[in-house]
């Protein structure tokens, strides 16, 4: 594969959780319109996601839920057994158009990415990284877990040591219950601590096979710099892994309206430039991210870094367009946005001290005999 490959469909464009769910907002397809706009997205590498057939998502999933998700979608209503039993039909999961074909899209996408990358390259699918489904119930506005679904399809393509790498501000439990003590899987989570789900504490390990670090909140990009070299980058070439696959959720960025961290999308793109060649394969996903702008923008830098791409200081007025065409209703951040959000794609960096709790965190994560070994110099402190 001589050049990355960017996995999108169409679904993502119209289809919404409803007018109210924080997903409410177009995601996907704006990273689409964007990387087009930039003259970054011709039509060779470009991948039109294919829907999952649903005996491939019994690789993880339970075929009884697979099937109420159908019968869902199918009928527009829910039965009583399954909200109580598959979280179907609630406040966090509602029943909308798309309720099935739309996570099944995402992770036909992320499937089809562990076939490509059976020989190696690079695959970007911005509709996947819905990180919180369970095997038998929807979790956290997931509906499947794509992340899982890749790792597990890596796995039947002959790729056997997976560092899934998750800067995602909420932990990743779906993942975590899906590679629970697997010795050849390396975790990393860095999430907001006390976030929903609430899991993923700096002591839990999955068995031997995660690193969780937990971040207060107003995680600054020097703070995630820190974590990146002090962390991340060591354990992960460590490991030596067989592929990568980095969750590069957008909510950990300061406009962010369902997370309280204040990364700028510059630290984002530093994780991935600084895991980029580590192995012979990298797959990035999606993710959360829930302000359009934010994500838009992040997302389309994500692709720009996977290309080597200089990202300008001013957009053209073709990709600007796409920016000012988003509206953001019902939220206080959508009324007055700034005009950066909509002529630019880098943020201004959001420097600031390193704080003691995290630096303790790194060193005794770094320093734990975890599946990825331990660091032997200390030069980080």
């Amino acid at each position: 594969m001589d050049r990355p490959r960017f996995i999108g469909a169409e679904i993502f464009r119209h289809s919404s959780y409803g007018r109210w769910h924080p997903l409410r907002v177009p995601r996907v397809s704006t990273v689409m319109d964007l990387s087009r706009a930039m003259g970054w997205l011709p039509p060779a590498q470009f991948i039109t996601a294919p829907r999952a057939k649903p005996k491939a998502l019994t690789a993880w999933h339970t075929p009884d839920y697979i099937a109420a998700l159908q019968r869902v979608e199918a009928a527009q209503a829910v039965t009583a057994e399954d909200t109580a039993r598959h979280d179907l039909g609630s406040v966090t999961n509602p029943v909308y158009p798309e309720i099935f074909r739309r996570p099944a899209t995402a992770a036909g996408g992320s499937l089809l990415a562990g076939e490509l990358l059976r020989d190696g390259g690079v695959i970007y699918n911005p509709p996947g990284g819905t990180h919180h489904g369970m095997p038998d119930r929807a979790n956290g506005f997931c509906y499947l877990n794509d992340p899982v679904l890749a790792m597990l399809s890596l796995r039947r393509n002959g790729v056997r040591r997976i560092a899934y790498v998750d800067i995602d501000a909420h932990h990743c439990d779906g993942v975590a219950v899906g590679f629970h003590g697997d010795p050849e899987c390396l975790m990393i989570s860095v999430h907001e601590e006390r976030l929903w789900p609430r899991t993923g504490p700096i002591e839990d390990d999955a068995g031997g096979a995660a690193v969780n670090l937990p971040v207060p909140r107003g995680l600054n990009d020097s703070e995630m710099a820190f974590i990146r070299e002090a962390l991340i980058v060591p354990k992960v070439t460590g490991f030596r892994p067989d592929a990568i696959v980095l969750l590069c959720g957008a909510d950990g960025v300061e406009e962010d309206p369902l997370a309280h961290l204040s990364l700028s999308n510059n630290a984002h793109w530093a994780v991935l430039r600084a895991l980029m060649g580590v192995a012979p394969r990298l797959l990035v996903l999606g993710g959360g991210g829930y302000n359009p702008w934010s994500v838009g923008r992040l997302w389309t830098g994500v692709w720009a870094t996977l290309n080597g791409f200089d990202i300008p200081d001013r957009l053209p007025g073709v990709a600007e367009a796409v920016l000012r065409a988003l509206t953001f209703e019902g939220n206080r951040r959508g009324k007055n946005p700034p005009e950066h959000w909509f002529t630019t794609l880098r943020d201004a960096p959001r420097d600031g001290p390193v704080r003691d709790v995290i630096k303790d965190r790194v060193q005794l994560l770094a320093t734990r005999g975890a599946a990825a070994g331990r660091i032997t110099s200390q030069a980080y402190w």
